[in-house]
């Protein structure tokens, strides 16, 4: 469980009544995400409350009529669903940052310039996220809010998410090695053996990823592997 030291309340009002739980920050995004948690390790303690800070428990028989449960996990699992998160200015500060990071992440793994064909960096991108003055919602799923980041920094810089089919020619030597990271990176559409013992593959990868790909390739080979950009 969570040090109170670290915690947050989670409030939902409902029916007239205020239902609370005091939970780690980290778990709101993990859980509004759709992921699974073990939420008993990011509470205070598996109690609801009426008012937390007064230490005042909620009543049974209005959880049950409102959740439609009595058990405070359960509860606590809807609290944070639906309800408020009240964050420190610091606590806010770091969650805002590092789902920022997140979403610079994501579009730079998937986009490309449609101009040049090559990828963006993440610097370029925030940049022309700092130019728009995109807000991000330290809350909302990544995958929620590329479409809406894409939409105000188009103007700014030329850009679209796209898939690119990339031809790799490995030895037989250089192959294992490299497998595991060809999968990794994308989808191995067609592969071959070459009479001299080689292997040829085409890989479909997002745009964002070619020289990523290209790098981890090269280092994996000592430079000792070919590649093609496909049409």
């Amino acid at each position: 469980m969570v040090d109170i030291e670290d915690a947050i309340v989670a409030r939902l009002e409902s029916h007239g009544e205020s239902f609370e739980v005091l939970i780690d920050p980290k778990v709101v995004n993990q859980l509004r995400e759709g992921k699974e948690v073990n939420l008993y390790e990011y509470m205070v303690i598996d109690e609801v409350f009426k008012n937390a800070h007064k230490g005042t428990r909620a009543s049974e028989d209005k959880m049950q009529e409102v959740f439609g449960t009595t058990e405070p996990i359960e509860v606590a699992k809807q609290i944070i669903l639906k309800g408020e998160v009240q964050l420190t200015a610091q606590q806010r500060k770091e969650m805002l940052e590092a789902k920022r990071r997140r979403i610079i992440a994501e579009i730079a793994r998937n986009a490309i310039n449609p101009q040049t064909h090559s990828p963006h960096t993440p610097a370029r991108i925030e940049a022309a996220m700092d130019e728009a003055k995109v807000h991000v919602d330290p809350f909302k799923p990544v995958d929620m809010q590329v479409k809406d980041v894409l939409d105000k920094i188009r103007p700014i810089i030329p850009i679209r998410f796209e898939k690119m089919r990339i031809a790799v020619k490995l030895t037989a030597d250089e192959y294992g090695k490299c497998y595991d990271d060809i999968v990794h990176f994308g989808t191995i559409q067609k592969e071959e053996w070459q009479k001299d013992g080689s292997w040829i593959g085409v890989v479909e990868i997002p745009a964002g990823m070619r020289d990523e790909l290209f790098d981890r390739l090269n280092y994996r080979t000592h430079g000792d592997v070919e590649f093609k950009q496909l049409k």
